[in-house]
């Protein structure tokens, strides 16, 4: 829960203070409101449930203060960014710490159901994940740029290459396939949690 709460915090909490400190000033200036969410905010990527509910928290009080300040002449968008790689990601230390944290947090029942064997390949499995993306931020950059300046700001802008076809593959094809497709990209574990190993080997 710990972890759910720090990313309401940051990702939720944290932004809406910050708006809603400036929104008289925003009002009377007719200026503009841009914050950055996720597609995990609009999709379920497995692993991710407390990042992307706080993004789609933020997305929908977003979505909420663009209707509600648009007599203001307030504009509100929201920059989606693909797959980036960012310094947290390489940070070693970080993350070595973050699973013993995981591992000594965990109820005892709980890592014995999945086994501490599931638990590091999933997080080695992420971190491989994050080798892949993207180190040119130019076009997270280039939509921030457009959202401050443009006369005519987009209400959303999706910056990353392919990031259209997660999008059409998450909103418009079928579940089957759609969460296959999200399968092949977050579980590639090739061991088991450990108390379905127990039952497959029971039956």
């Amino acid at each position: 829960m710990s972890t759910y709460r720090g990313c309401m915090e940051v990702n939720f909490f944290g932004t809406l203070e910050i708006t809603k400190t400036l929104l008289p000033l925003i009002r009377s200036s007719k200026g503009r409101i841009v914050t950055v969410g996720s597609p995990a905010g609009e999709h379920s990527f497995p692993f991710l449930a407390a990042y992307g509910s706080s993004k789609a928290a933020l997305s929908r009080v977003m979505d909420t203060f663009r209707h509600e300040l648009m007599p203001w002449g307030v504009k509100v968008s929201m920059i989606q960014p693909g797959s980036y790689r960012t310094g947290a990601h390489d940070n070693k230390i970080h993350w070595e710490n973050q699973h013993k944290k995981l591992l000594a947090s965990l109820p005892n029942e709980l890592l014995q159901e999945y086994g501490e064997e599931y638990i590091s390949e999933t997080q080695s499995l992420f971190l491989n994940y994050g080798n892949t993306a993207s180190t040119d931020f130019s076009p997270v950059l280039d939509s921030i740029t457009d959202a401050i300046l443009s006369e005519n700001p987009k209400v959303k802008y999706y910056a990353g290459k392919q990031l259209w076809l997660l999008y059409f593959i998450g909103i418009y094809l079928p579940h089957s396939i759609s969460d296959n497709f999200f399968k092949g990209i977050f579980l590639k574990n090739k061991s088991m949690p450990r108390a379905l190993k127990k039952q497959k080997n029971h039956e």
